[in-house]
């Protein structure tokens, strides 16, 4: 294998590399997002006032 192609090899690997890497940072950029959206959803709802208080026991 000559230089040039070797040279090009690398290059098309790097640059494969380098856009997998983006990919994956922008990826998981959108999860942490959505996460944070999904926790402060829940924190701002409200539960029903009646719910959880009263067991029943008759079967």
């Amino acid at each position: 294998m000559d230089i040039a192609a070797l040279s090009m090899a690398m290059s098309t690997t790097s640059l494969k590399q380098q856009s997998s890497l983006a990919l994956m940072d922008k990826v998981k950029g959108d999860a942490e997002e959505k996460g944070n959206q999904m926790v402060e959803m829940l924190n701002q709802s409200v539960p029903h006032p009646d719910l959880g208080n009263q067991i029943d026991l008759k079967g």
